[in-house]
């Protein structure tokens, strides 16, 4: 038997062999913060790492797990030295020595299922309180902005059969998407779980998603700003006209209403957070006009500001 991809999961989070549930819940936590796919956009290598603290995280934090991922850890490296065989027990010797390698040992732990092209683990536990497996396979599927507005179709493999998902639109971050009889199977007695897929939005460089309603950042020219105006501005309905009353200033929010996501109930609304764009560089006629607006300006912008410093 090979220890081919082994991963060593308390190495992954930074923790000792001995930490408790509330170390391993705190190293998951700060590093799943760290490598977050919403602080690290088209970062693969953050969205690889992120995948394998959330796959630590699941074995170490579930006893059952953790309990067989260490022995199977003993076994495999014991068994390696050929003067340690008589170690073992016929009991451990039936329950590892049929894997090939760590990744076989796994997919049989905790089960394999994948969007298509993917490979992502399921979630096998044994029940702490009735003692019966649970087949339950848990999925946490990144969607694009697109399809949580308008919905979508997922295909998903599920101990290789292809399953396909309706996205229902205007679904949330953190909504769950329960599919009866769709989980892992138990080989000795028939029995499968439900698949449950988790919903995430992925980052967009302008959209941002909070619940059903959307933001972005708005960029305005100086003289919007002053003279105020009604532009053309992209939503996720499509465009839409913005009036941007005169004396805006940078920072302030304008709503468009019911502009957002929205599903059969309910409709979310557009904010926009105005902001200076100022061109790199000027033309001679818009130098000329700042000059004038230099000689006539009667306000003196940092007056308030000395006053406040002096003090």
């Amino acid at each position: 038997m090979e220890l081919n991809g082994f991963k060593d999961y308390f190495k992954i989070l930074g923790i000792s062999r001995n930490a408790t549930e509330k170390e391993i819940k705190s190293a998951f936590r700060k590093l799943a913060r760290q490598f977050h796919p919403d602080l690290h956009p088209h970062d693969e290598k953050a969205e690889s790492e992120f995948k394998e603290i959330n796959e630590a995280y699941e074995i170490l934090s579930d006893e059952a797990k953790k309990k067989s991922y260490e022995q199977y850890l003993s076994y495999s490296f014991k068994n390696r030295d050929r003067n340690s065989r008589d170690f073992y027990t016929e009991d451990n010797v039936n329950q590892f020595g049929e894997y090939l390698n760590f990744e076989d040992f796994m997919s049989d732990l905790i089960g394999r299922f994948s969007e298509v092209g993917q490979n992502i683990y399921s979630n096998i536990s044994l029940d702490k309180n009735t003692r019966s497996l649970n087949l339950d396979a848990e999925f946490n599927l990144q969607i694009s902005f697109v399809e949580a507005l308008n919905g979508a179709k997922k295909n998903l493999l599920v101990n290789d059969e292809r399953i396909e998902v309706k996205i229902p639109q205007g679904i949330e971050t953190g909504s769950k998407i329960r599919i009866k009889n769709k989980g892992n199977i138990h080989s000795g007695k028939g029995k499968r779980g439900d698949l449950l897929i988790e919903v995430s939005i992925k980052s967009h460089p302008i959209w941002k998603v909070k619940g059903l309603d959307v933001y972005a950042d708005l960029p305005l020219s100086l003289d919007e700003f002053a003279l105020g105006a009604n532009i053309t501005v992209a939503s996720p309905q499509g465009d839409a006209y913005l009036l941007i009353p005169s004396g805006s200033l940078p920072g302030q929010k304008l709503r468009l209403e019911g502009k957002g996501l929205h599903n059969l109930d309910t409709q979310g609304d557009l904010f926009f957070t105005l902001e200076l764009k100022l061109p790199e560089n000027w033309s001679a006629d818009e130098l000329r006009l700042l000059e004038k607006l230099r000689s006539v300006r009667i306000d003196e912008p940092r007056s308030s500001w000395f006053e406040k410093a002096r003090t």
